[in-house]
């Protein structure tokens, strides 16, 4: 399985669509959505999925150089809903479609979204390898070298694999992604739609390098599990028997919604495109040092930062709305004949 920031073809989004989601922040949805596209597609092409009723609206916020597509859709977190996509050495492409069930049933309807794996799949013509492993793609981060961080608490959740331990998904995932070591958080933060997506909580940067939330700068409630992850990750060995580089990234301070829910804030949701990191911000104190850390972290990309605060009233953030589809390999050059023999 290709890591984040191997090249890419190109990058995909699903437009905002849902209106009891997003309530009267839908406006706002929408223009944060065409801004992360159109950063996107300053460094490469970039297809943003709608709805059929609504590519003529995607097209208008996104501008000119963005492919739209249509396709049935119930939400707009293409992250969780998309494949996981694999390369092999010959030049092919292919992609998992896991089993979606709406974050756990979360929204009952979530068929459309269960499909769409397959259709993009389709589309681009791929080769679909289905599980009945019921994963996002939020909730998975791989290092390109075997080893995969999953959070627990959504993986094993029972609304997702009620029959399944810990073997039996790692069986899975070294059968369909090469996996040879997986390294399991228990920590998730408050009010976490997802119940614990990994892409809010830690992420490789490089083999055997890895990002991870500073319990030190979490709130009360957070902490306990924040300083788990961080001893998990310290104490873990990659597949190839690396210890873990493990660099902490501060938390802004903790923000409400209306209905009084914590709000997941995190800068561990940025995204890896061709030459650039996508950062988000959220008008915090944190954000200088946040935008450093990462910085350092991919010093030969151009680090764009973008305020995230909208898409955090949909639950989600810069990562969860995006989905790359890696650069298939060049294969190797077929061998030279041999030389004709001479004689003189």
């Amino acid at each position: 399985m290709p890591a984040e920031w191997a090249p890419h073809q190109r990058t995909w989004l699903a437009w905002p669509c849902r209106k009891e989601l997003w309530g009267k922040h839908l406006e706002d949805a929408k223009l944060a959505y065409a801004g992360v596209a159109q950063a996107i597609a300053e460094f490469e092409p970039v297809t943003v999925l709608a709805r059929p009723d609504l590519t003529a609206d995607a097209s208008l916020y996104c501008g000119k150089g963005i492919s739209v597509l249509p396709l049935p859709q119930d939400d707009s977190w293409i992250r969780d809903t998309g494949p996981t996509f694999l390369t092999s050495e010959d030049g092919g492409l292919a992609g998992v479609a896991w089993t979606f069930n709406g974050w756990g049933k979360v929204y009952a309807d979530h068929a459309e979204d269960a499909a769409m794996a397959g259709r993009i799949l389709e589309h681009i013509r791929a080769e679909r390898f289905a599980s009945s492993l019921v994963l996002e793609g939020g909730g998975i981060h791989v290092d390109g070298e075997g080893t995969a961080i999953l959070c627990t608490a959504s993986v094993l959740e029972p609304a997702r694999n009620p029959d399944l331990d810990r073997a039996a998904v790692e069986r899975q995932l070294a059968d369909l992604l090469a996996i040879d070591r997986v390294i399991w958080l228990d920590g998730s933060l408050t009010d976490d739609e997802t119940k614990g997506h990994v892409d809010n909580l830690a992420c490789f940067t490089a083999p055997g390098k890895v990002l991870a939330l500073d319990p030190a700068t979490a709130g009360e409630a957070d902490r306990p599990g924040l300083e788990r992850n961080v001893e998990t990750l310290r104490a873990a060995t990659d597949a190839q028997g690396r210890e873990l580089e493990v660099t902490l990234l501060p938390l802004p301070k903790p923000r409400k919604r209306q209905d009084g829910r914590l709000l997941t804030l995190t800068y561990i949701n940025f995204y890896v495109c061709n030459g650039a990191v996508i950062v988000p911000m959220f008008e915090d104190a944190a954000d200088g040092t946040a935008e450093k850390l990462i910085a350092q972290a991919f010093p030969d990309r151009e680090v764009v930062a973008l305020d995230a605060n909208a898409l955090l009233q949909g639950g989600g953030g810069i990562h969860c709305i995006t989905l790359q589809q890696p650069a298939a390999p060049t294969p190797p050059a077929a061998p030279s004949p041999p030389a004709a023999e001479t004689t003189a």
